[in-house]
């Protein structure tokens, strides 16, 4: 074979295909543009699926006219001068590949005028090639049409779907902006009617309200978190768990306001609803991340569509905890299928919670019910909470601020008994609660790890014999980039080798007669679930699982009551650290409806 240069035109089409695949391509560029261009209202009109014509017009700033030749070179752009501006893109568009590439397969037209010019000017390209060009009357802003888009390529253009398929692509792709610039007035007509129009007031409600209508936007959950310490900042809103759909195409994930996909956060999305949604359902959610523009690349992909966030565990852990404490805060104890209030979520007449005779106990130091009698209330003399000794429940009061802010984390319950040595069955004025013994000791030991290495008063237990452990190259590197962090939860480690290590000490918490394997788990742990989360999170969570107990541990009374009581206490009592729900509720309205009582 000879090696040659392209010819020109092959190499436009060549270049046209990584850039425009298909109508909704070509479209996503130049709205792209009209959003960088400042523009306030957008229309976008598309004829036979965008394959016959793309409208798309805009009041931005427009196009000098003696730049409007040059925009149709290739890397020509406004956005990006400097290495350091390709460092931090603050622009959607910032390569010049949108109009050279989309010109060289369709018939285009380009009507442009900035406001302080007294005429507009037009150009119109035919496969790339000009046509004619010169002065034109013309409004403010900038006005692209795309005609018989991919007409001198007709191998490409058999690979399109119908035109109903195409126009489907072109009205979720600008459905997506739409959510993204609630501030910017859109409008979509597709074969002369319209199919979107936002109001452009700026409120992310009224844009979704436009989008998904009445029914979905009055069952969504306002998401607004911060990072103090990155500054990372997550809005936007967020399904009820109830909500959710059979795909992810529901799911709109923007990083500063730009649409992409990223297995990062539709996986911390996707982990945050962790045990509130059934098998293989996904839920609907627009979430923009904010970021400085420096800590991600937006120039991962040929179009765009993906990015690599420089700390990918600080964006996970953020997305994931900011749609699980909107997801609590909504419902804070998930319902057994088919459980509920009656319709109006009401209490039928005669039968409120008061009525069934559930008072508040006398000892009222937490909503727990200890015993009919309240014999169970009695603390130890250090203020902690009864435990047995022999059930490996240890006295914890929860967060140091807990006796100040007294508080209804978990309604009054009363222990009935255990099922399957696994599920703690409580008795509440609104019905049952399955309590899932290791998750919730899971939740109580996590608060309280995190409080000791917040306080840096870790709790260990020394060794009577200090036991040597080889590790990987994996489980080395977690290890010497969190040795602070073992130490401040109470392990006590020190190099013996070139990869093998003593371990002297280990956290009190950790019942294990092999303290050697429970430490390279967790090293293990870290390695893998450290990618997506934070790495103090994962340790600390893979430690108290390591320390709970487990299913099949036979509980007294007495133990069940104080492990409630210990729960109740904790920051989040709804779910384990995991993200697993700790406990369930049944209704008294459904066990009398299944009971046929109702």
């Amino acid at each position: 074979m000879v090696i040659r240069v392209l010819d020109s035109e092959l190499a436009a089409q060549i270049a046209a295909g990584e850039v425009v695949e298909r109508p909704a391509s070509a479209v996503k560029e130049l709205l792209e543009n009209a959003i960088d261009a400042g523009a306030q209202q957008i229309f976008v009109e598309i004829l036979g699926g965008g394959v016959e014509q793309i409208r798309v017009t805009d009041d931005g700033h427009g196009i000098p006219a003696e730049e409007v030749e040059l925009a149709f070179q290739h890397h020509a752009t406004s956005k990006v001068a400097t290495q350091e501006q390709l460092d931090a893109i603050a622009t959607l568009g910032f390569r010049g590949e949108a109009l050279p590439s989309i010109a060289a397969v369709s018939r285009l037209t380009l009507t442009t005028r900035p406001a302080q010019a007294q005429a507009g000017y037009q150009i119109e390209k035919r496969w790339g090639q000009p046509v004619r060009s010169g002065p034109h009357a013309s409004p403010p802003g900038t006005s692209v049409t795309v005609a018989d888009l991919f007409g001198n390529l007709p191998a490409r253009r058999k690979f399109l779907k119908s035109a109903s398929a195409e126009s489907g692509r072109v009205h979720d792709l600008f459905s997506r902006y739409a959510l993204a610039y609630p501030e910017i007035r859109f409008q979509l007509k597709s074969g002369g009617r319209t199919g979107l129009s936002t109001t452009g007031t700026g409120k992310w409600d009224e844009a979704f309200l436009a989008v998904y209508g009445p029914e979905v936007a009055g069952q969504m959950l306002e998401v607004a978190e911060e990072d103090p310490e990155t500054g990372y900042r997550i809005d936007g809103f967020t399904g009820a768990a109830g909500l959710n759909r059979a795909n992810r195409s529901y799911m709109t994930l923007l990083v500063n306001r730009r649409w992409i996909q990223s297995r990062v956060l539709a996986f911390a999305l996707e982990e945050a609803y962790h045990g509130l949604l059934p098998e293989k359902r996904y839920p609907i959610a627009v979430l923009n991340l904010t970021l400085p523009f420096a800590d991600v690349d937006v120039n991962a992909h040929p179009t765009k569509r993906e990015v690599r966030f420089h700390h990918e565990s600080q964006v996970y852990s953020l997305l994931q905890k900011a749609v699980r404490s909107a997801l609590i805060a909504e419902s804070p104890v998930p319902r057994m299928s088919g459980a509920g209030l009656p319709a109006g979520g009401r209490w039928p007449k005669g039968d409120t919670p008061a009525s069934a005779g559930f008072f508040r106990n006398p000892f009222d130091r937490s909503p727990l019910d200890r015993s009919p009698t309240g014999a169970g209330a009695a603390t130890n003399a250090g203020g902690g909470i009864p435990y047995s000794a022999g059930g490996g429940l240890e006295t914890y009061a929860g967060p140091a601020d807990a006796a100040a802010t007294p508080r209804q984390a978990l309604p009054l319950l009363r222990v009935v008994g255990q099922i399957k040595l696994t599920y703690i069955v409580a008795e509440s004025p609104d019905g049952m609660y399955l309590v899932d013994q290791h998750a919730a000791h899971e939740r109580v030991i996590f608060d309280r790890l995190r409080q000791q290495a917040a306080t840096n008063s870790p709790q260990c237990q020394p060794l009577l014999q200090p036991v040597s452990v080889e590790l990987t190259p994996a489980q080395l590197e977690v290890l010497q980039s969190n040795v602070t962090l073992l130490a401040s939860h109470g392990f006590q480690i020190e190099p013996f080798g070139e990869s093998t290590y003593l371990v002297r000490a280990v956290p009190s918490v950790l019942n294990t007669g092999d303290p050697a394997r429970s430490f390279t788990d967790l090293l293990d742990l870290v390695a893998f679930e450290g990618l997506m989360r934070q790495q103090e999170d994962v340790l600390t969570a893979s430690l108290a699982c390591h320390s709970a107990i487990r299913a099949g541990k036979a509980l007294s009374d007495e133990e069940m009551r104080a492990l409630l009581e210990q729960l109740e206490a904790t920051d989040n009592p709804h779910t384990c650290p995991h993200g697993r729900p700790t406990l369930l509720h049944f209704s008294e309205y459904q066990m009398e409806r299944e009971f046929g009582r109702r």
